[in-house]
């Protein structure tokens, strides 16, 4: 039966799998004079090597060139911050969800129902909420800020400012620099220079030198905030309506693991431009030091002396 519905990988004979669902093969066998229940069905496919399976986005999209050396460099970085104790963070920003009565996937413990739109327009909406994440990954610690205006590279780097003047500076008071890691995109991409600009005057303001390295594209899976801090602030938010800003940031702060996790979560209500320029003679007069070998992913803002 199984040998008419089985399709497979021409490269890999042990890589198959079948259309049928649990009901359709009991059918099948029922109407092959063999009768079996759902769960008889299951046993029979785990007998061939049949198991449920998702979808796992693994495959990456593209190829980019020097995609491992950026990798390996990356690796290098964070050993050298790591012996001379100078503070290493993954920076970025979730997704922005809107406040207001809508449906959250999620479930939780209560005496009836909740009842929330059947639509998400967002003029609905009371307002959104973008969490701007900051991970420490040596001391297993998250800063969360969360902006209700827009991602630019003003609030990336204000929220970066507001981390290291809350928890960073007591936290490494001998510090004269900083890595950070980030995904190339997005308000911090590797490739706008608002953004190099806003670091450099970040790096004047703070008295550090900011070291930049960011993931390849189609990579920013690998970027530790992703899988380190971001699922699980996830998971202490699921199942609940997000009526106001302070009941999210409430809940993101009771984030935690087995394994220590601790997260700070801010509010930032600063209203942020979007479409600012970079001032005039900035990329001609610019002290943003390029690396040699693959400057456009790793770069540093060294501090400026007044």
């Amino acid at each position: 039966m199984l040998s008419e519905n089985t399709a497979g990988s021409p490269m890999d004979e042990k890589i198959k799998y079948t259309n049928l669902s649990l009901n359709k093969i009991c059918e099948l066998m029922g109407e092959n004079d063999c009768a079996v229940s759902r769960y008889q069905a299951k046993q029979l496919l785990k007998k061939h090597g049949y198991k449920r399976r998702t979808m796992v986005k693994n495959q990456t999209m593209k190829q980019v060139k020097n995609r491992n050396e950026q990798f390996l460099k990356i690796k290098a970085l964070i050993k050298q911050y790591k012996e001379s104790g100078s503070p290493i963070i993954s920076i970025d920003v979730k997704k922005k969800e809107q406040l207001g009565n809508f449906y959250r996937d999620g479930d939780f413990y209560g005496t009836c129902e909740l009842e929330v739109y059947d639509h998400d327009f967002n003029s609905f909406s009371t307002g959104v909420i973008i969490p701007h994440g900051i991970y420490d990954i040596v001391r297993n610690e998250g800063y969360i800020t969360i902006g209700t205006s827009k991602d630019t590279s003003e609030f990336s780097c204000d929220n970066i400012e507001k981390w290291w003047n809350t928890v960073g500076v007591k936290q490494y008071p001998n510090a004269t620099e900083i890595l950070i890691l980030a995904d190339g995109g997005g308000s911090n991409s590797s490739s706008h220079y608002i953004f190099k600009q806003d670091l450099q005057n970040l790096a004047d303001k703070l008295k550090l030198s900011i070291r930049m390295a960011h993931y390849p594209p189609y990579t920013s899976k690998y970027n530790p905030i992703e899988h380190r801090l971001f699922p699980h602030v996830t998971r202490a938010c699921k199942g609940v309506v997000f009526s106001s800003v302070e009941l999210v940031a409430e809940l993101m702060s009771k984030t935690s693991t087995k394994t220590g996790l601790k997260v700070i979560v801010d509010i930032n209500e600063k209203i942020y431009q979007t479409g600012r320029k970079v001032v005039d003679g900035f990329k001609k007069n610019m002290k943003i030091i390029f690396d040699d070998f693959l400057g456009k992913w790793n770069y540093t803002a060294v501090r400026q002396s007044s």
